[in-house]
């Protein structure tokens, strides 16, 4: 039996907890698990923690405890007991003790509900749905405490009244110096303050009331010591300097005082009234001790308020720590009294023990625990054979005599604001009954305390009257179920555990964080911003050192602030906007990489956009073609079949040919860093743009719906080519050669509106005529763009983009990248536009849409610079284009005096419609094949000797085309398209195709147009410029 004991006690006092994989850091109980438990909000570290300690102690403990509970019972059945149980009740000498506890608890189970229910609501608000029900009970884990049994150590995350002075003192004790023994010390002189006996000697020589830092093991666990020679008192306790702990002192030290008082009594006699007396002493010191007016006399508040929301507040964190513990302090001896009559046997103590702690405290485990485990274990009391039923005995009489005391002590008020310090009348009374030790039945001891000879909770009551209304007004008024019907819930087991249970999750430390990154980020992208466009307007060798050196600060700057970020754990924020800024800024997308290959990729996205940039296609004679503006115009113009073949292979043989050979490098880097962010490659890194889980899916779902209208454009486009071509090109039930419908890639087929046009005697559709007759200049045009923002109430461009845009191709000599793009500089005012603008209807529509990317840039200035991009990446390219579809309408281009008047006819309308269709309709296969090819790469399913012919088998199967001379496996036809070697993910665009009809119809709503969605132009529709 005594070895069981030692052994039992050993588990327990020197388990330790050790971080995942790290065997040489661990943690002890005290302090460290206890500082966990404490402290951290994070629900993974807590968790861990919690499961650590409770795996640690509790199984090796459970076959000890089975022998221990034989022994037992079998050593009190000799002296006339039933079991263990019934010993230990024996020593209350009430032959109802049970029926009057269980009474007690029905009268405090309200209160408890109330707390359980308003603690509950905030602990929701702290980590939400997924880890809260708010008609379930609270994982065990979360209330600041390993046991659950107090939960003032989580009074920050309910305080009632947050503006009002803090209560727990802890940084004020520390900030003054304050030691364990001047804890002790305080506490000694409350009781000599009150005309009782100082410490001994003794006490202060061999007391240990700080954890051994000599490497000893020890057990922390805090007991005050009578060592039966009338002189030598002592405590141990591994002490911190916190609010808590001076509770717990003051508690101990009442353990001593009572030794004090009885020394002198026989040694039988030597113990309290009853158990719960011995522990009820110090804490009814402790509550005077804790009201502000004492903390304020002991230097520990500033001032003393008496108001209701301080009072709130002080009750609130009162109740933290005694309603709280009334259940657990019922329930572990009904558990115990369960295994030692039998009624829980060795197969059901885990089962019953968790039973109990639903039933009466509304919590449940964390994780999933079976009769493996042996949780009643990660208790002191248990392994150490110390009954526990006194405790809440002590909670009921410890308001009994603070009653009485304060009564005594001559207080007028509030029982909570009494502070019995200094009263040698409440002192001399407390004495009495002190020294009367267990010479006399405790109902006597207690009648001669209080008045009465039976435990009540109506004092208890009395002194959280206050607070027990405040929770029930706060209760109804949030609609919050009392109790837990949904008791078998369990929360889920938390993303990345155990590895991330490091994590930070201290949401002022995250503030802090992305202030910093966002001011940081302002300045290291304006840098790279304008070594890029330097690069981009001006393509030197210098640039490109220049632009590489920027792009590795960028990436130096990503790998910090990402590496920063990835150590909060945001799964609980409460901030949501905080919460989706780190986890944008965990993601560190290419600077993932070693250095080295960063430098390499980017060395290779240089010489790929370079190549393409730079490209031109020579005639015999020696002329060279760019591809903006002279490739783009013959392919728009042109009607000779051979002259555009000639255009189309010789941009391909020159671009493509020579992007191959860095594109399989560039594929396997995309992986890489994908990877090392923690997606699956470089297409599902880019699809998780979108947040979308079924994107590939809904995305096939849009195509499917928008096919028959493309597959009638294309029949009805083919037999027009048909007519113009002949037999010979056109093959009318086949797919229609690539180059013959006006434009490079065949995107857009409005260049051919001419050979197509439904009735050619209609008014002309396109502009440009009227623009180049009317002398419209690039400048004009996007001041056009600029005045139907305005018109909208919308902003204006600033200054800095009239000057420092480029909206011409050079004509100093200078290498440009002419493809069209939209620039943000990061510093809220210089907002750009690279674009080489040919005056011509088509490029009227493309200003708009960098200009729609401007407006974006422009409206969300103010936000941290990691949300300044769209709502996804379609919506940035549907705004301009949004703009260009009034802007298209023949009412608008009148109102600009480049169309006369139509006669609004039906062949008008379908006029219209067929240009607009040549636009947009003929774009969705393209924009849904392009990134459908690029995805199937990345995943290894399209391999390097494939490309080609995989890039024409989607060409030909979503938009009907076919090459129109042979292609081969050195080609690299997908190169010769911008986005490819310039690594822009193209699904923006088929999403924004879509939805920007959805941003139209709801703008042309807003505007209050009336009649088809075709003729709407909400031009000067301040309504609609709202919305947008």
């Amino acid at each position: 039996y005594n070895s069981l004991l030692s052994n039992m006690s050993r588990i327990y006092s020197t388990a330790k907890v050790c971080f995942p994989n790290k065997t040489a850091t661990c943690w002890s109980l005290d302090p460290e698990l206890t500082n966990i438990l404490a402290a951290s909000r994070s629900y993974a570290l807590l968790l861990y923690a919690w499961e650590g300690w409770h795996n640690a102690v509790g199984i090796p403990l459970k076959p000890l405890y089975q022998n221990f509970t034989a022994l037992s019972n079998a050593a009190y059945r000799q002296d006339g007991f039933s079991d263990t149980g019934a010993y230990w009740r024996s020593w209350y000498d009430s032959p109802t003790f049970t029926e009057d506890l269980e009474h007690l608890y029905h009268q405090l189970e309200p209160l408890y509900l109330n707390l359980h229910a308003y603690v509950r609501r905030a602990l929701h608000r702290r980590y939400g749905d997924r880890f809260i029900n708010l008609r379930g009970p609270i994982p065990a884990h979360l209330l600041g405490d390993m046991w659950a049994q107090s939960w003032d150590r989580i009074y920050d995350m309910v305080v009632p009244f947050s503006d009002k002075p803090n209560l727990d003192v802890t940084s004020t004790m520390v900030q003054k110096g304050w030691n364990a023994t001047h804890m002790f010390r305080v506490a000694e002189e409350f009781f000599t303050s009150l005309g009782l006996l100082p410490m001994p000697p003794e006490f202060w020589a061999e007391s240990m009331l700080e954890k051994p830092s000599d490497g000893r093991e020890v057990v922390c666990h805090a007991s005050a010591w009578d060592f039966y020679n009338r002189k030598d008192f002592r405590i141990k306790q591994c002490t911190q300097v916190t609010m808590d702990q001076l509770s717990t002192v003051h508690h101990e030290m009442g353990h001593v005082q009572y030794y004090l008082q009885y020394k002198d009594q026989h040694v039988s006699l030597r113990q309290g009234a009853n158990p719960g007396f011995h522990e009820a002493i110090g804490d009814v010191l402790a509550l005077s001790v804790s009201t502000p007016a004492h903390l304020y006399k002991i230097g520990l508040l500033d001032h003393v308020t008496n108001d209701r929301e301080n009072d709130i507040n002080y009750l609130l964190k009162m109740a933290l720590e005694k309603i709280a513990f009334l259940p657990f302090g019922y329930l572990v001896d009904q558990w115990r009294w369960g295994v030692f009559s039998g009624r829980t046997p060795p197969s059901l103590y885990n089962y019953d023990w968790w039973y109990l702690r639903t039933k009466y405290q509304g919590i449940c485990p964390p994780v999933v625990r079976n009769e493996t485990h042996f949780d009643a274990g990660a208790k002191f009391h248990v392994p150490n054979v110390t009954p526990y039923i006194r405790y809440f005995v002590s909670f009921v009489l410890q308001f009994q005599f603070h009653q009485a005391l304060c009564k005594e002590a001559g207080h007028q008020g509030p029982l909570h604001q009494c502070d019995i310090y200094q009263s040698t009348q409440a002192g001399a009374k407390l004495r009495a009954m002190l020294q009367a030790g267990s010479s006399r039945p405790w109902q006597e001891v207690l009648k001669d305390m209080v008045g009465s000879d039976s435990l009540d909770a109506q004092p208890l009551l009395n002194y959280f009257q206050p607070v027990t209304q405040w929770l029930q007004e706060q209760n109804q008024q949030n609609g919050e179920v009392l109790g837990w019907p949904e008791y078998q819930w369990r929360p889920p087991m938390p993303d990345n555990y155990p590895e991330g249970i490091d994590l930070v999750s201290d949401e002022a430390e995250a503030s802090k964080f992305v202030e910093e990154c966002d001011q940081r980020s302002r300045v290291v992208w304006n840098e790279y911003a304008e070594a890029n466009w330097d690069y981009s307007t001006n393509i030197t060798k210098e640039g490109s050192k220049i632009l590489l050196e920027k792009n590795v600060q960028m990436a130096n700057h990503t790998v910090k602030y990402g590496t920063w970020a990835r150590k909060f754990d945001v799964t609980n924020f409460q901030n949501a906007t905080m919460k989706r800024m780190i986890k944008k800024i965990q993601d560190l997308e290419r600077a993932a990489l070693p250095v080295k290959e960063l430098e390499e990729y980017n060395q290779i996205l240089l010489d790929m956009e370079t190549t393409y940039s730079v490209a031109s296609v020579c005639y015999s004679n020696g002329t060279c073609l760019r591809l903006e503006p002279d490739l783009t115009n013959l392919m728009a113009t042109s009607r000779n079949y051979e002259e555009l073949l000639w255009a189309w292979k010789g941009w391909r043989d020159k671009v493509g040919r020579s992007i191959l050979p860095y594109f399989p490098k560039y594929v396997e880097l995309t992986n890489k860093a994908a990877r090392l962010n923690g997606y699956e490659d470089g297409g599902d890194s880019w699809r998780s743009m979108y947040e979308m889980p079924f994107l590939e899916y809904d995305l096939e779902q849009l195509f499917q719906e928008l096919q028959p209208l493309y597959l009638n454009l294309h029949a009805y486009v083919r037999r027009a080519l048909y007519c113009f071509y002949g037999s010979e090109f056109i093959n009318l039930e086949g797919p229609i050669p690539a180059h013959l419908l006006g434009n490079m890639w065949a995107q857009s087929w409005s260049n051919i509106y001419d050979l197509v046009v439904p009735f050619p005697s209609a008014p002309r559709m396109d502009a440009t005529e009227a623009m180049i007759k009317q002398g419209w200049t690039p400048q004009r045009m996007f001041k056009e763009a600029d005045d139907f923002f305005t018109s909208l109430g919308l902003l204006p461009v600033p200054p800095e983009f009239w000057n420092k845009s480029m909206l011409e191709k050079p004509t100093d000599g200078r290498e440009a990248v002419c493809h069209a793009s939209a620039w943000d500089f990061f510093n809220g005012k210089d907002f750009r536009i690279k674009q080489c603008t040919t005056v011509n209807m088509e490029d009227l529509v493309v200003a708009h849409h960098e200009m729609g990317h401007i407006q974006y840039f422009m409206q969300y200035k103010d936000l941290p610079v990691t949300f300044r991009e769209g709502a996804n990446p379609g919506f940035h390219e549907a705004i301009g284009d949004v703009l260009a579809l009034s802007v298209s309408t023949p009412k608008h281009l009148h109102k600009i005096n480049l169309l006369s008047s139509g006669d609004g006819s039906y062949e008008e309308d379908i006029n219209f419609l067929m240009k607009m269709a040549l636009d947009k309709i003929a774009f969705v296969p393209f924009s849904y094949l392009v990134d459908q090819w690029r995805w199937r790469v990345f995943d290894g399913s399209i391999t390097k000797e494939n490309y080609n012919q995989e890039w024409w088998s989607l060409r030909l199967k979503y938009q009907g085309l076919f090459p129109p001379v042979a292609r081969f496996q050195g080609d690299f036809d997908p190169g010769a398209k911008f986005h490819i070697p310039s690594s822009v993910p193209y699904i923006r665009y088929f999403v924004s195709f879509v939805i920007q009809f959805q941003f139209h119809e709801a703008l042309c709503q807003a505007a209050g147009h009336k009649g088809p969605l075709h003729e709407c132009d909400i031009y000067q529709s301040q309504e609609a410029g709202k919305r947008l």
